[in-house]
């Protein structure tokens, strides 16, 4: 299922991509600038080519966002969960809970290689 759902998400992008590319800037952009910008009116089928072309990228976009979606909620846990809870098993087999409270020492709290206070 996440094979079907990864090209599915794969072909949309490349889709979306090309036709994000081939469209024209809305303000003209660098090529009105030098000199590249013609009118628009001078042709006819150029409104509709532009309605189509925004229709498919809002089209696209939006199937690229419910395919992200439907692979997310497909594959219940991702890889980095499952490495995770097994890192956690393998530590609890190595080093066992250990209780909270510290240790008593047995010289009074004085370790033998510490100097000793000096008392006046």
């Amino acid at each position: 299922m996440t094979l079907l759902f990864t090209i599915l998400i794969v072909i949309v992008s490349v889709l979306l991509v090309l036709i994000v590319l081939v469209q024209n800037p809305k303000g003209g952009g660098l090529g009105s600038a030098f000199g590249g910008g013609a009118n628009p009116q001078m042709f006819g089928g150029v409104k509709k080519t532009t309605d189509f072309l925004d229709k498919s990228t809002w089209t696209l976009a939006i199937a690229l966002f419910v395919l992200v979606l439907g692979m997310n909620m497909f594959t219940g846990t991702t890889e980095a969960q499952a490495d995770d809870s097994a890192m956690e098993e393998q530590v609890d087999d190595v080093a066992p809970i250990m209780p909270s409270t510290p240790a008593q020492p047995t010289n009074g709290g004085m370790d033998e290689d510490m100097p000793q206070p000096v008392e006046e």
